[in-house]
């Protein structure tokens, strides 16, 4: 089968690919891999009417993986030539024959159909052909607007763009071509007056909303359009009542709900994570594999579902980092526990004989683990009227502003950046600082309304950070506002 080209120096990486395959096989390699590519980055950002980054990186490297008799090696390098790809693959052999050390056949590789194919992210606008100077006009036109009131002590503008283009090729006979292009923006202020400080983003905290898209994600989000309301929401929030202490129902909405998402489901269902390979950096998980036979994880109407296929995720690939084609899976179904987030050296901890495709690595040159996929909690059918009316006693909350959560993802507590009352089926003041605390399991459990695909957005999250060193991934989670009933709400002494 011919592979036509996605980027023009594939042909190149190609062969030193398989250059290295062939040098790590010849070494004593019973499986290898390569994966080379490039990363281009660019951001930008203005603080306080002034630029503060105006930065933009283009990385090309490799990295060489190995297996021999169950034990991996694995080895990279940044000079792409053919002496430096064949030191880095017999480099790679070698680590794994020293890793043997620590028992034989410790590894198990699930099988995978050995793809041959291109895949490329969709787009309108090239974010990377749009000039520097109508970008910093955007990011200033909205800083401007931020800064009218002197409440406003500290403003933030912020664009990013990252394409990531790679080529795998494995000793099983995969050849895959692969460009992922993504694209972020947003707008924070932080209002100061009297001892008090409050903060408020659009239209995510962290940076804004980021997509598998082009600069046509920028245009949709209107930052200067939206800068005037947001800052009149931070300075009102300086004089709002605090959250109340008390145990009563929350709706949270889609932003913050994708943080939830993320900490509670996303990364408690990683099986190397389960397995205690994550517990040095970031703690293990409470989803112990006994948990395959229906654990109650939330109520009847929580759906969770994992599809690294959805349009505009920032984990939508077409293969991941161990060639396994993306796939679509239920992680929670009807409340009920129902499956991991898996790669090839893992999968058979959940008795599966393929994995679900879900491992990525920082570049070509970081060795590859379990990352959460896009996750997302399936809609329901109500409305946000129609919900918020349904409620008698409770808390409105959105836009992350701090979070805590124990080393097995069970314990938790979330601070929103604003809150509104709501009292008899209306939507009330306005509350600060508004919190809720809970134990996963019985969280998800007390969930009994979400609302429909109408209110049901994909929420991008470009900073994940796992593994020892740290890589980041990026992954999406998709989410309209739900409720849940009986929450602990309110910072308690």
């Amino acid at each position: 089968m011919k592979i036509e080209r996605a980027t023009p120096d594939a042909v190149v990486w190609r062969a030193l690919g398989r250059r290295a395959v062939d040098v790590a096989r010849a070494a004593g390699a019973g499986w290898a891999d390569v994966r080379v590519g490039c990363v281009e980055t660019e951001n930008l950002a203005i603080r306080n009417g002034r630029v503060a980054t105006l930065e933009q990186v283009e990385s090309v490297g490799f990295g060489v993986r190995v297996l021999v008799d169950g034990a991996h090696g694995f080895a990279s390098g940044f000079d792409l030539t053919r002496e430096e790809v064949e030191r880095v693959a017999h480099l790679a052999v070698r680590l794994a024959k020293a890793g043997q050390r620590a028992g034989p056949e410790r590894l198990r590789w699930a099988d995978e159909p050995a793809w041959r194919d291109v895949w490329t992210s969709t787009y309108l606008i090239d974010p990377f052909d749009v000039s520097l100077d109508d970008k910093l006009d955007v990011l200033s036109r909205a800083d401007e607007i931020l800064r009218e009131k002197p409440a406003i002590t500290a403003t933030g503008c912020s664009m990013s763009f990252r394409r990531e283009s790679q080529v795998f090729l494995s000793s099983e006979g995969a050849d895959i071509e692969q460009v992922v292009l993504r694209s972020g923006a947003g707008i924070t202020c932080i209002a100061h007056r009297d001892g008090e400080t409050q903060v408020r983003s659009y239209p995510a905290a962290f940076g804004g909303q980021f997509l598998a898209a082009g600069y046509e994600l920028v245009t949709s989000l209107d930052l200067p359009g939206h800068a005037a309301a947001l800052r009149e929401e931070a300075i009102e929030l300086l004089s709002a009542a605090p959250c109340p202490v008390a145990d009563m129902d929350i709706v949270l909405g889609g932003s913050q709900l994708a943080l939830q998402i993320h900490e509670s489901v996303g990364h408690a269902t990683e099986l190397d994570r389960v397995q205690g390979w994550e517990a040095n950096l970031a703690g293990t998980s409470f989803v112990d594999t006994g948990k395959l036979d229906g654990f109650r994880y939330g109520s009847d109407i929580v759906n969770l579902v994992a599809d690294a296929t959805v349009p505009g995720g920032l984990a939508t690939v077409g293969y991941d980092d161990d060639g396994v084609r993306s796939q679509r899976w239920h992680i929670v179904q009807d409340g009920r526990f129902a499956g991991y987030q898996t790669s090839r050296d893992v999968a058979h901890f959940e008795n599966h004989d393929r994995s679900r495709g879900c491992s990525r690595a920082e570049g070509p040159w970081n060795v590859p683990i379990v990352r959460i996929s896009n996750l997302s909690l399936m809609p329901g059918e109500w409305t946000l009227p129609d919900l918020i009316a349904d409620t008698d006693d409770g808390v409105f909350m959105d836009g992350v502003k701090c979070w805590s959560i124990d080393q097995k993802r069970l314990n938790f507590q979330f601070t929103c950046e604003i809150g509104r009352e709501i009292k008899s089926g209306k939507l009330g003041r306005l509350l600060k600082n508004p919190t809720y605390q809970g134990i996963t399991p019985q969280f998800w459990g007390a969930c009994d309304a979400i609302c429909g695909p109408r209110e049901w957005l994909l929420w991008g999250v470009p900073n994940c950070g796992k593994g020892q060193p740290m890589q980041t991934a990026e992954m999406s989670h998709g989410a309209a506002p739900a409720r849940f009933r009986k929450q602990a709400v309110g910072v308690r002494g």
